[in-house]
């Protein structure tokens, strides 16, 4: 009876629903008792016109809100897909660092649409944001934060914070920052200190002196670093003349680093042009994901070329068939290790590209150990099925060789690619995929040709 009345009750309505009913106040509740993920996940489930009318009904404020927490999430376009007024509105409301982010993320001509509608000051103000690098400490940081003349009484300090204090309710306030008359970096006030401290004291007198701080162009790598090192929840970072420009916070870096291993990942795998949600076009997901399986095509035609000059010698020994996928897929394996070594210490810094023979000594070495290791247990499995230690010898040869080129390839093409300056993620797998195929078909048949008479006997 108690089951039979649960599933009497009505269900709750869907997003969709709510959508539809213009729901506003319900569709807040919902989604402030969510996390993002479960939010995109939502959002991602309606039509490209549901979500355009969400944001109207939810208002540019909140709709910033929700923006914000999503961006990362696939959803972050919403704005791209409404008029450029509306998605003006939206802009506006969120913080500098959050439109620069944003507007980097859309780019081209939506995001020059959005930057020519805000007055030219603040316009100014982001595309400069926008101008750093993508994944230093000016393209993280915030801008909105407190800063004061170090000759200021901490009486006059207080008060201002009093003063405006609503102007400052959206800063994320954890210290303020001391600064000269040129806008240098001098020194660091908690606030606690400042709230302790005698009101006819300056704050130069209470602040932390020569503070820790980075410089706007530190690279992510450098700054995942420092954070390490440093249990900080941010730090200030400054231009090269020591000026104030903006705080890095931990959490932003944190997330960087994230979207930089995503983003890695997804080169990796041969997908081009960053992150693919299925809310994009399906024009946007098709070209991403057909870049590199286009070229794979005639990278493979060049593979499948070796098997066509050995052709006579596989008709005669056709057993080899059976052999030659698991001896490129076990070879492409081995070097697709060696790959995401490289690739890792490319990123961490731990390697440079002219590193070759360092690199080559030690992959080689690992290469010939499980080449030899695999070789014998490929070779052993070909034995005991036909009999034949020619076979096994054949077969077991090739996957050691292959192994051992497959290694030493993986652990050198990133370098290479990276010295080329080519992205070594987005091309280092197809390349790898075509030697490994084209020298194990080689091995194996070029093996075969020089023993056909006892592995035919």
């Amino acid at each position: 009876m108690p089951d039979n009345q649960a599933n009497d009750q009505p269900q709750p309505p869907t997003l969709e629903e709510l959508i539809k009913s213009n729901d506003t106040a319900q569709i807040e509740e919902v989604f402030e008792e969510l996390p993002p993920v479960e939010i995109a996940r939502l959002i991602s489930g309606t039509t490209k016109s549901e979500q355009i009318h969400l944001l109207e009904i939810l208002g540019p404020e909140e709709s910033a809100h929700l923006i914000s927490k999503i961006s990362d999430l696939g959803t972050g376009n919403l704005v791209t897909q409404m008029p450029t007024p509306q998605a003006v509105s939206i802009v506006k409301e969120m913080s500098r660092d959050q439109q620069a982010h944003f507007l980097r993320t859309m780019g081209g001509d939506d995001a020059e649409a959005i930057l020519d509608e805000i007055k030219p000051q603040k316009a100014k103000k982001i595309r400069k944001l926008m101008s750093y690098p993508e994944n230093t400490a000016g393209a993280l940081m915030i801008t909105e934060y407190l800063s004061y003349d170090g000759d200021l009484l901490v009486k006059e300090v207080l008060d201002d914070l009093r003063a405006q204090g609503e102007a400052y309710s959206d800063y994320d306030i954890q210290y303020a920052y001391v600064v000269s008359d040129s806008g240098r970096l001098i020194g660091v006030l908690r606030l606690r200190d400042l709230l302790m401290a005698p009101r006819s004291k300056t704050i130069k007198e209470i602040m932390i002196k020569e503070p820790l701080h980075v410089n706007s162009n530190m690279s992510l790598r450098d700054l995942r670093d420092f954070f390490q090192q440093h249990s900080f929840l941010g730090v200030p970072a400054v231009n090269d003349d020591g000026e104030l420009v903006g705080v890095v916070r931990s959490a932003s870096v944190r997330d960087a680093a994230n979207r930089q291993n995503n983003q890695l990942f997804l080169k990796f795998a041969g997908i081009v042009g960053g992150e693919e949600y299925r809310t994009m076009s399906l024009f946007k997901r098709s070209s991403r994901r057909l870049s590199w399986l286009s070229i794979n095509i005639l990278l493979n035609i060049v593979a499948a070329s070796v098997i066509a000059l050995y052709q006579d010698t596989l008709e005669q020994a056709i057993v080899l068939a059976v052999f030659l996928p698991i001896i490129s897929d076990m070879s492409g394996c081995s070097g697709n290790q060696a790959v995401a070594v490289s690739i890792r210490e490319l990123t961490l810094g731990l390697v440079r590209p002219k590193e070759l023979l360092r690199v080559l000594t030690k992959e080689s070495a690992i290469g010939l150990v499980n080449g030899l290791v695999l070789g014998l247990l490929l070779g052993a499995a070909a034995f005991l099925w036909k009999g034949n230690p020619w076979l096994g010898l054949i077969v077991g040869g090739a996957l050691a060789a292959n192994t051992l080129l497959a290694v030493s390839f993986g652990g050198l093409v990133p370098l290479i690619l990276r010295g080329l300056r080519t992205d070594p993620a987005l091309a280092s797998g197809p390349l790898l995929t075509t030697v490994t195929d084209m020298c194990g078909f080689f091995f194996v048949l070029s093996f075969a040709s020089i023993l056909l008479p006892r592995l035919a006997g």
